[in-house]
Formats: C-alpha cells, sequence, structure tokens
C-alpha cells in the first residue's frame, strides 16, 4: 500500500495548485493520482487559454471573488517563469438593442467585482478591435489575457516535482474509497486527508465517499474552429458577444491564441459522455444515463432546454458561421476551417430542483475535501482559489 499524508485525485489545473498551496502553508508529503499519463489531459489542458477578468459573475459570487485576483496571480506566474503571455484585451459586443441593457449589467457586474471596464462606442471599438462589430456601444475589458494552458501545467509539475515533497502516480485510476485510503487501478493509497479534484469525474468520486448525492455533472461539448489567414490578421485580440447570463456559457466568440492562431468557438453542446469529445468518440456505458438526465433537463429546466434546442445545430457549419459572422464586419465562409481543438465542461446540476449550478462548490466530509463544480473561470481562479481551499477546508493548514 502506498501512503502520504494528503492524497490529491485529479492532476488538472485545480489540484496542482491546491498542491502548491499545500506546499507553503508547511504540508511535505503530497501524492498526486490521475487516471491520464500527464496532467491537464481534459478541461485543464484543452480550454481556450482566456484569463478572464471578473465581468460575467454576480458579485458576492465565489467566482466574482476568485476570478480577478485569479488573473492576476497567474499572469505574474507567466512572467516569473516566461511562460506565453498575450495580453490581448476583449471587447463583448451587441448583436441587437436588446443586449443593450444586459452590456449595461456586465457592466455594473465587473465594477462592482473590483474589475476595470470601459463602455466604447462604435468609433472607439474600431480602433481597439477594427474588424468587430457592434450596435452602438461595447464593452472593452483591458486586462483580459491569454496564456497558455499546457505549458502552466507542464511548469507547474516540474516546480512540485522538483520541490522532493510531491509524488505523481500517472495511469492511476480510481475505483473507490476505503477508511483513510482510496482504491485505485495501482493499489490503496492511504492517507490522512484526501482531496478530490477530479474534475468532470468529482461528482463520481464524491459519491464513493457516501457525499453529494443531489449533484449529477452533465457534460457539454466545446468544439472550435480556426481562421486562415489573411481574415485571422484581422482579429487582435478577443470578440465575444453578450452573453445570456441566465446561462454559464459564454457564446461562440473569437480569440487570438499566444501561438498567434485565431480560434472561433467554443460551443455548449450537451454530449453524451465525460470525454465525449468527437460524434461516438468518448461514448461510454454512461451514455444511457446522461440521455436520460438530459431529457429530464430538458423537460423540467427552461435553461437547458434553451441550450439544447439551440447548441446542437452548430455541428453544422451554417449555423456556427452565422453565429460567428454576427460579431464581425468581414468574414466568409471560406475563412474558417475545421479545428481538431475540443473540450468538456462538466456543469453541475442539483438534481433536487434541476437547476444548474451556477458557481464553485466545495464540501468537506470527514477528512476529505470535494471540489464539484470547477468550471469556467476555474483555470483563470485556481491559484487563489486553491489558497481559499486549504485555508477554509484543510485541516492543520
Amino acid at each position: 500500500m502506498y501512503s502520504a499524508h494528503t492524497v490529491i485525485c485529479g492532476a488538472g489545473i485545480i489540484g496542482l495548485t491546491i498542491a502548491r498551496e499545500l506546499l507553503k502553508a508547511g504540508f511535505d508529503d503530497i501524492i498526486i493520482f490521475d487516471k491520464e499519463p500527464e496532467p491537464g489531459k481534459h478541461a485543464s489542458g484543452r480550454n481556450s487559454g482566456v484569463l478572464h477578468a471578473g465581468i460575467y459573475y454576480d458579485p458576492g459570487t465565489l467566482k466574482a471573488k476568485m476570478c480577478l485576483e485569479g488573473n492576476r496571480r497567474m499572469q505574474a506566474y507567466c512572467e516569473e517563469r516566461g511562460l506565453p503571455l498575450f495580453r490581448s484585451g476583449k471587447v463583448i459586443v451587441a448583436r441587437t438593442e436588446d443586449e443593450l441593457s444586459t452590456l449595461d449589467e456586465l457592466q455594473r457586474r465587473a465594477t462592482a467585482n473590483g474589475g476595470t471596464v470601459e463602455m466604447i462606442d462604435e468609433r472607439q471599438l474600431a480602433e481597439i478591435e477594427p474588424n468587430a462589430r457592434t450596435v452602438g456601444r461595447a464593452l472593452h475589458s483591458p486586462f483580459t489575457a491569454v496564456v497558455d494552458p499546457r505549458a502552466i501545467l507542464a511548469a507547474m509539475r516540474t516546480e512540485l516535482e522538483q520541490s522532493g515533497k510531491v509524488r505523481f502516480f500517472f495511469d492511476t485510476r480510481f475505483i473507490g474509497a476505503k477508511k483513510n485510503a482510496a482504491a485505485t487501478s495501482q493499489g490503496d493509497i492511504s492517507y490522512q486527508q484526501f482531496i478530490n479534484a477530479a474534475g468532470a469525474y468529482s461528482d463520481r468520486v464524491a459519491q464513493a465517499f457516501g457525499i453529494a448525492e443531489n449533484y449529477r455533472l452533465l457534460p457539454f461539448k466545446g468544439i472550435y474552429r480556426v481562421l486562415k489567414k489573411p481574415a485571422a490578421d484581422k482579429i487582435r485580440g478577443s470578440i465575444y458577444p453578450v452573453p445570456n447570463i441566465r446561462n454559464p456559457f459564454l457564446g461562440v466568440h473569437f480569440t487570438r491564441s499566444v501561438h498567434g492562431d485565431v480560434y472561433v468557438g467554443p460551443t455548449a453542446i450537451p454530449a453524451f459522455g465525460r470525454e465525449n469529445y468527437g460524434i461516438l468518440k468518448g461514448l461510454d456505458s454512461e451514455f444511457l444515463s446522461i440521455l436520460f438526465r438530459d431529457l429530464h433537463m430538458f423537460l423540467e429546466n427552461e435553461k437547458f432546454r434553451t441550450i439544447a434546442l439551440e447548441e446542437p445545430r452548430k455541428y453544422l457549419f451554417k449555423y456556427f458561421f452565422n453565429d460567428a459572422a454576427r460579431l464581425v464586419k468581414h468574414i466568409a465562409p471560406h475563412d474558417v476551417l475545421p479545428s481538431s481543438k475540443a473540450g468538456i465542461r462538466p456543469q453541475l446540476v442539483d438534481i433536487k430542483n434541476n437547476q444548474l449550478v451556477m458557481d464553485f462548490v466545495v464540501e468537506r466530509f470527514g477528512n476529505t475535501v470535494h471540489v464539484l463544480n470547477s468550471i469556467s473561470p476555474a483555470f483563470t481562479s485556481s491559484m487563489y482559489f486553491a489558497e481559499l481551499v486549504v485555508k477554509e477546508h484543510v485541516t492543520g493548514a
């Protein structure tokens, strides 16, 4: 049997940043295990790399508290280690006059959260992002930035390994919970403290410990396309639409990456597997139960029903393109190419009331801690969020 004082399930950005905070707090015997061969093979390594700047989130929520400071810390981390960092800024544009009231609400939320945003007119927008299109005015976020998530994950892995206090067990799948031990595919790992940072599987891990029975994670698929030149040269930073703020998704948008590629996406298509990155790829024995949950949510939840009716059409190029084209002045169908980039966003649902859970959720149970809804802006927020988890939920910190 393997043993460590603290055992972390999941080597995504949340697992790694929690481990860093544990080291700062004086912990010196940590095991991180993951079913994949390296860190961040799923949501953490597949996201757009955008560091958000506290615009969308209701003041007072964990997301609102964590996002802006998390952004600052992640940018500083990249600067200190020479990792790719593109201070791109972002504009949020209105497609119709009806969206202007939501644009005002986003400005109010950003200001309440301590963010820096400016309402700009069409002339100012043209100076910042010449190809962006809006109705009347737009919101400019100068502190939105873009990073390379995989470079950050690799740097954190190296940092943790070089501490001599953290061991990684890869290709190690969580099987079940025992008394003060996690049963895994590589044998039992005993602990004094267990932290569940299993991302898309965090609900199942928590339920193995007998908690979070009212929660289920539903997967949503984000597919991307990429702009070819010279169309890509017309996008300077990030162009986002005004989102439906009742839902936790931001809509198809344009993002220039740290490596110069311009991606369009992602969608938020209900998926039928926690790793359902393709049409059929990633479907498993859970397919029918996820389908049943989706059907139940479709019947009981208006927000989910709207998503389920609108998003799957974006598998078809025509609908995807039309959605993106509303954000810019000049783009043609031949400018938009297929991309292998795809991700799964695991969205927590409270099955007691059939509601999408909009904020981060952390639950403690005995000597275990469970991070249950590490969705966007989890990557942005991760360094500050990890500090909160360790200070407020970890014994002896």
